[in-house]
């Protein structure tokens, strides 16, 4: 797949409905190297439900792949989470700058959450 947005705004896809079904035809057009890890935690969120006889595992992977896929399809979200994610990795924890780059990937992932809930 091309990674040059195809939608305005920059957008690789328009945002899917959020709904199982949506998230995981979205994310197979987007990012399909990571279907295995959505369904491992579908799986694992629909098991808790059932378990636990409440529906706050559901809503939780919904509220956590509906931000995963606002970021992919999102150039500038995958862009920023990619940087930052690099500079968490090789910076030590006692710069500064490790700190910057945490505090960049839970705000980009509130922003997206944000967006994808409408």
């Amino acid at each position: 797949m091309s990674t040059q947005p195809e939608h305005p705004g920059g957008e690789l896809i328009p945002r899917p409905e959020r709904t199982p079904d949506a998230l995981r035809v979205a994310l197979a057009r987007i990012a399909p190297h990571r279907l295995d890890e959505m369904e491992r935690q579908k799986n694992e969120a629909f098991s808790m439900t059932a378990q636990h006889d409440a529906l706050g595992p559901i809503r939780m992977w919904l509220l956590i792949w509906s931000g995963e896929v606002e970021i992919e399809r999102r150039p500038d979200l995958s862009e920023r989470r990619r940087n930052a994610e690099r500079a968490a990795r090789t910076l030590p924890r006692e710069d500064p700058a490790w700190r910057a780059a945490m505090d960049e990937i839970v705000a980009l992932t509130d922003e997206a959450r944000a967006a994808a809930a409408g």
